[in-house]
């Protein structure tokens, strides 16, 4: 039971290389599932307490950054008495390759979920390639 409270609980994300963080919070790095399909790679996110006001999604030549920003909430006229869940931001970074259509990204975010659905560039698409006949060394000549 021990390892299985371990692996679920949230992990906090590195400090990126690039520079430091400016907001003075625990940042999380989002479990994501990355799904490939025919024509898309879909990547879920579960971002607890983030809705499409409080999401950044940037790229930045092959830099794909998710960033969320959630508010810890206590309601008025109370204090909290014991926390088990940490309150933070998410970020995640990935790089993404030239089969992306990065014009066509899509995302969405519904109850604490983000959806981004990256289609596939046309040269990256599966394609039959059509087979022709052709004789042994070119045309026959019976004469």
């Amino acid at each position: 039971m021990t390892d299985t409270v371990r692996e679920m609980q949230k992990k906090e994300a590195e400090t990126p290389e690039t520079g430091e963080r400016t907001r003075a919070c625990r940042i999380y790095a989002p479990l994501v599932d990355i799904i490939e399909r025919k024509d898309d790679i879909v990547v879920i996110a579960d971002m607890a307490g983030v809705d499409e006001k409080s999401v950044d999604i940037t790229l930045e030549k092959n830099i794909l950054t998710i960033y969320g920003r959630v508010d810890p909430y206590t309601p008025e006229n109370h204090r909290l008495f014991l926390s088990e869940y940490g309150i933070g931001d998410y970020q995640r970074v990935f790089t993404l390759s030239d089969e992306i259509d990065r014009d066509k990204i899509q995302a969405t975010v519904k109850n604490g979920v983000l959806r981004l659905v990256m289609p596939k560039a046309e040269l990256a698409k599966t394609r039959k390639i059509p087979i022709q006949a052709e004789g042994i060394g070119g045309v026959l000549n019976l004469s």
